[in-house]
């Protein structure tokens, strides 16, 4: 039996949906970095966005409208362009024959779709052969299970909680705009107006990111909840506090993991250090751990603090950083896309 996804060939026809947008781009970025073997690209985005013009390998492209686009003759489509766009479109895509990479949360916690991070759960990518939809996952979600994964295969993970420390961008360029105009207004001592966070961001942190649920939680930390779960292991209980911040790249996470059996801040300083994806930043007598300021444009997920928890048995602190754009996005999109032609 052929196990490849598609049909082994040089280059392949790839789309990307939401072309003109902040991960749009990005995935174009890095599929041009990484030298994905296109035989065409094909930019596709709203009647808006219609029109426009985008490089890819230095030939210029035509944004094409989504709504029109017949999708009989692609091989994969990158989407990231919202779940509703996501409902609409990536079941005609898949019916066309085309695998369909979506960075929305709209398929992620369907029973028969495929939530990867390539890292940590390659072999669920089989889940998608019968529906040709793979869901990436929330970008938080993603660089905390590649840290979770080597520690899990060394001693099982019994309970996870994690707070995180999100940067606008996770808001796409509108929050990224509303902290730049914010903090050019406070600093002109003008009112600061307020438009995309349900709070000021610019010199402020806001422990609410999407909606409240009917049990307290906000469907940002839900989402981690929910995903870690389903791809790591459903026996790992996980709690999540989201918190934004006024960062415009790079999300970043306190975790507090406890084992079923002890493992050591050394040991596991040494098993993440040889982890695939993994850059250990950690050494206090220099005061160096990782930042967001400096993962930003960056690939891996970095981890620092890495301590014994002396207030409970089994335990260990983690910092854990990452480009929430980058891996927590577009990466981690071409990077299943490039299971799919291996």
């Amino acid at each position: 039996m052929d196990e490849r996804y598609l049909p082994e060939k040089d280059v392949y026809r790839v789309a990307v949906v939401g072309a003109t947008g902040a991960v749009g781009k990005t995935m174009l970025e890095i599929l041009e970095e990484r030298q994905f073997p296109v035989a065409e690209m094909v930019p596709l985005a709203s009647s808006r966005s219609a029109g426009s013009t985008i490089t890819f390998n230095g030939k210029d492209y035509t944004v094409q409208d989504l709504e029109q686009f017949d999708p009989a003759g692609l091989d994969i489509a990158l989407f990231s362009a919202g779940g509703g766009t996501s409902l609409a479109h990536a079941p005609r895509f898949a019916e066309a024959g085309c695998y369909v990479v979506d960075n929305s949360s709209a398929w992620r916690m369907e029973p028969d779709v495929a939530l990867i991070v390539p890292e940590v759960n390659p072999d669920a990518l089989a889940m998608a052969r019968h529906n040709r939809i793979i869901a990436n996952p929330n970008c938080s979600t993603i660089q905390l299970v590649v840290a979770l994964k080597p520690l899990h295969d060394a001693v099982p993970i019994r309970r996870v909680v994690v707070s995180t420390y999100q940067a606008v961008s996770g808001a796409g360029g509108k929050g990224m705009e509303e902290l730049a105009r914010q903090t050019a207004q406070l600093l002109n001592a003008r009112e600061a107006e307020q438009d995309v966070f349900p709070a000021r961001i610019a010199f402020n942190v806001i422990p609410h990111i999407d909606v409240f649920l009917e049990d307290g939680y906000t469907k940002e930390e839900r989402k981690m909840m929910d995903e870690t779960r389903k791809i790591l292991d459903p026996s790992i209980a996980v709690t999540a506090t989201t918190v934004r911040v006024p960062v415009f790249y790079g999300h970043s996470e306190s975790v507090n993991i406890t084992f079923e059996q002890p493992l050591s801040a050394e040991r596991a300083r040494e098993i993440l250090a040889e982890s695939e994806g993994i850059c250990v930043i950690d050494d206090p007598a220099s005061e160096d751990y990782p930042m967001p300021s400096e993962a930003a444009g960056s690939d891996p997920v970095w981890v620092g603090r890495i301590r014994d928890d002396a207030s409970f048995p089994n335990s260990l602190q983690l910092w854990v950083v990452a480009d929430n754009v980058r891996k927590g996005a577009a990466l981690n999109a071409v990077q299943i896309a490039e299971m799919l032609i291996h």
